[in-house]
């Protein structure tokens, strides 16, 4: 990924919360063609005393399904276009349109998963935890015959990246009216989109503190 020196992140706790966000990536890998392969999938995400861990899993028809080596995943943040007419110094400095976001790229090696005791961990835990976000209550019983079956129809993984590249382009490279400026015309608009990413960028102006 393409990150000038302004919009590099290394804090960690920017990739936490996005993933806290939305789970839901892009996990692209290289096939046997040579031809890239890209599925959407969510996943679960935690920081452990090895680093980084992922996993998800594959409907077993799927092509990258059983994947074992390099991989890139593709984690999305808040995004919204901003006007240069928002800009106090719009005239002088002769500002353009752009596009703020916050995203990350993870890099590294997937390990497939068949076994059934680890894919039933993996899923119980999925399952509890976007269950808990909506006040669900399903949850997962492996000794139920339809559910055995599902188990028999997947390939789970474990990705532990290598490299992770984490970008904020939220104007930090702008003066503070301009900033200010940006905040107040994103938090206006009837957009939820645009108001979200205004909060991430007043965030990132404190330092991230209150985002916690």
């Amino acid at each position: 990924m393409f990150i000038p020196s302004a919009f590099v992140e290394t804090d960690l706790i920017w990739l936490d919360r996005l993933l806290a966000r939305d789970a839901f990536v892009t996990l692209v890998t290289t096939g046997a063609d040579g031809l890239p392969q890209a599925t959407r999938m969510p996943v679960l995400y935690r920081r452990d005393a090895d680093g980084i861990l992922i996993e998800g899993h594959w409907a077993k028809p799927n092509p990258q399904a059983g994947h074992a080596g390099p991989a890139l995943m593709l984690v999305q943040g808040p995004h919204a276009y901003v006007s240069p007419g928002w800009y106090p110094d719009k005239a002088a400095q002769a500002r353009v349109p752009t596009w703020n976001y916050a995203a990350a790229e993870l890099r590294g090696v997937l390990e497939p998963v068949t076994d059934d005791e680890a894919l039933i961990a993996m899923l119980d835990g999925l399952s509890a935890h976007y269950e808990g976000q909506v006040g669900g209550d399903w949850e997962l019983l492996p000794i139920e015959p339809r559910q055995q079956r599902m188990l028999g129809g997947i390939v789970g993984f474990r990705f532990r990246p290598a490299q992770v590249q984490i970008k904020l382009k939220l104007s930090q490279n702008h003066p503070e009216a301009n900033q200010s400026s940006v905040i107040d015309a994103l938090s206006a608009l009837d957009a939820p989109a645009s108001r979200e990413l205004a909060q991430w960028m007043r965030w990132r102006r404190e330092g991230g503190a209150a985002a916690d």
